[in-house]
């Protein structure tokens, strides 16, 4: 696609307002829509919007409708991907996610940052910076994860955290701001009974 805008990254760019960033999310949006309006039950069909939309989509990946994005181009998942009820990903910069990553219901991923100063905010000006999510990540439900984040392989967000800055690899992190809490150790192993 030749007629994509040019979205810098980390740098303050007028995004409200302009013609060609509004046109494709526009057209995004009506994909959205369309993904939205099929049956839940249509993995077929979802999987053949993903596919026109996104950057990337790996096997196995399923998006519990209803979901939004801004580009769509801009979002590469992995395999076995599972992303719950709500889920909305404002994808002005690249946001990649591993293989077998689990998202609960109500998530938000965001490369969108709006300029701080009131006037420049006013103008339209935003800042656009990746996000990636490694391999075997969970995000709880309710989770935000902000631009410019990468969180490490087999983490577990807790649910309702506001993800800020980076995450390590085999760590359980919760909280607003989302911290890390502890390794993920031995004893997770049997935190919980197996059903037998």
């Amino acid at each position: 696609m030749t007629d994509r805008p040019r979205i810098p990254l980390y740098r303050l760019f007028k995004a409200n307002g302009e013609p060609q960033i509004e046109k494709t999310i526009a057209a995004c949006r009506d994909k959205c829509y369309r993904y939205n309006a099929l049956h839940p039950n249509d993995r077929g069909g979802q999987r053949a919007i993903l596919q026109e939309m996104f950057g990337t989509l790996g096997e196995g990946a399923t998006i519990m409708p209803p979901f939004w994005c801004d580009y769509g181009y801009n979002i590469h998942i992995g395999k076995n991907f599972y992303a719950n009820h709500n889920l909305v990903v404002t994808d002005g910069a690249k946001v990649t996610i591993g293989d077998d990553v689990f998202i609960a219901p109500n998530c938000c991923i965001t490369t969108a940052n709006h300029a701080v100063d009131p006037a420049q905010r006013k103008e339209g000006m935003e800042v656009a910076m990746p996000v990636t999510i490694g391999c075997n990540v969970w995000l709880g439900a309710g989770t935000t994860v902000l631009a410019g984040v990468t969180i490490g392989d087999n983490a577990v967000i807790g649910a309702g955290s506001v993800v800020t800055h980076d995450i390590p690899a085999n760590v359980v992190a919760a909280g607003v701001p989302c911290r890390v809490l502890r390794a993920i150790g031995k004893e997770d192993q049997s935190r919980y009974p197996l059903d037998e």
